[in-house]
Formats: structure tokens, sequence, C-alpha cells
């Protein structure tokens, strides 16, 4: 008899642990529920891009052919694709030093937790001072991130003027907050048996750091600064729209002034450095890992 109600014991259990036949409804209904509301929110309208969208589209399309390949406007696109190119890599640059100088502070097994503060019996002062400094550097990481560049752009063209200088300072500052997550990440995640080998023969955090840490993350930071100078290239065309130089100065002046022929020409440009560009970085990525 004890055996019987053991085994019934058992198979209320394994129901009990069984997921519930609604939830899944519950779950599909929920998403329905917010695909509906975003929908509403956006103001999508299908019927009126099904039926007006694609003539109007192809009707645009049409007026920008053929595009405008005078000699002149050529050399001035040339001129604009290599101060975008400029913006990008500057940009890049600028957002790389950024974010190696704030992720030491920023990550969390570099200041207070984590196999290098295991051994450590730490004052509360020296814990909350480091504990402090982390939160620091982590908040100004999300506040830089957080602000779109092309708004970063538009601050910068109010304090410096017109030209591709704000969009290098829009592209730095943004792209700071978001390689300093990426950096962090690789940093907190590094083995941490080469760490605790050098632990065991008495050296000290700054070694460690050198010997233990960077060696292991460094390939994975220019990994990740060459896939954000792909991605700079793109925002670099078109920070010029708030007045940031390079090509989307140009095609801000060509859509204003209905110039579709230049607009055009100034399209294919983007596509051929963004696509040179792309095959570059993922090159240079490969070498690297």
């Amino acid at each position: 008899m004890p055996r019987v109600q053991s085994s019934i014991a058992d198979a209320h259990s394994v129901v009990g642990r069984q997921p519930r036949r609604w939830f899944p409804l519950a779950m599909a209904a929920a998403v329905v529920t917010l695909v509906w509301w975003s929908a509403r929110g956006a103001e999508v309208d299908l019927p009126l891009l099904l039926r007006d969208g694609p003539q109007a589209m192809l009707s645009y399309a049409g007026k920008l052919f053929p595009p405008d390949l005078r000699p002149e406007f050529l050399l001035d696109t040339a001129f604009g694709a290599l101060e975008t190119l400029a913006i990008s890599i500057m940009g890049s640059l600028l957002a790389t030093l950024l974010a190696f100088g704030a992720v030491f502070f920023a990550s969390a097994n570099l200041m207070y937790a984590g196999v290098l503060f295991e051994r450590e019996a730490a004052g509360r002062v020296r814990r909350g001072l480091r504990l402090s400094l982390y939160l620091g550097a982590k908040s100004l990481l999300n506040l830089l991130r957080t602000i779109p560049d092309i708004v970063w752009a538009t601050v910068f063209v109010f304090a410096v003027g017109l030209g591709p200088f704000p969009g290098v300072l829009a592209l730095g500052v943004h792209n700071g907050g978001v390689l300093g997550k990426l950096f962090g990440e690789v940093l907190e995640n590094v083995d941490r048996r080469p760490i605790e080998a050098l632990q065991a023969t008495g050296a000290t955090r700054f070694q460690i750091l050198i010997y233990g840490i960077l060696p292991q993350a460094l390939p994975q930071f220019l990994a990740y600064a060459l896939y954000r100078w792909e991605v700079n290239i793109r925002a670099a065309a078109m920070l010029g729209l708030v007045g940031a130089g390079g090509l989307g100065q140009r095609i801000h002046i060509a859509i204003s002034l209905f110039l579709e022929h230049q607009l055009l020409t100034l399209l294919l440009a983007i596509y051929v450095i963004v696509t040179a560009v792309d095959y570059l970085s993922a090159y240079l990525r490969r070498l690297i890992i």
C-alpha cells in the first residue's frame, strides 16, 4: 500500500511539473495583442500601402533615372564619399579610444567581484569606492549609447558648427558607449584559468591584466571595433542630413531641391563605399580571429 501511494504521489509531481495547457495559448494571445497594439500605435495602414504604395514608389523611382554622370558632379560625389569615409574612420577611432579608456572601470571582474577579489579582505571604504567607480562608468556608457548618433550630431553642429567634425564627434561619442558595453562583456567572460595560474605565481593585478586578460580580449576588441566601423560608414552617410558633411549633406540638398538624378548618383556612391568597407572589414576580422 505505501508503494502504491508513493507511485501516485510521483505521478502527481510529474503532472505538476508539466507546463499548463493554457500557457501556450495565453502567450500566443499576448503576442497577438502586442502586435495589434503596436500596429495601431505606429498607424500601420496596409491597405493604403498595398493600394497606393507600389505605384507611388515606382513613379518616384522612375524619376531617379538616369543618374547624373557629369564629370564635375562625379568629382564632387567622390569628394563627398572620401569625406564620409574619413568621418567614419575618425569616429570609429575616437569611439575605440573612449571605450578602451572606460571599459576597465565598467567591468565587474576588474573592479569589485570575481576571481581577482576572492582572496582579498578589502575594507568597506575601498570596496565602496570601486563599486562607485564601476557604477559611474557603466552609467556613462549607458548615457552615451542611449542618445542616437544623429541627435549627438545635431548637438555638436550647434556646438562646433557645420562640417564633418561634428559627425566625427557624434559617431565617436555614441559608438564609444556601444563599444564600451561590448568590450565590457568580453572582459567579464574571459577564461579564468590563466588568471588563477598567474595568481598562484604571485603576480600583481596589473600583471594579470597585461598577461592574463588582455591577450584573451584584444582580438575580440579589434573585431568589434571593425564591425562598428562597418556600421559607422552607413551612419556617417546619414549624419550629413543634419549638417555633418559627407554624402549625407549632399543627399539632403538633392532631396530638398528635387534633384532626383543627382540623388541616384549619391545613393550609388553610398552603396559602393559601404560594400567596399564591408568586404575589407570582414577580411580583416578573419585575419584577426
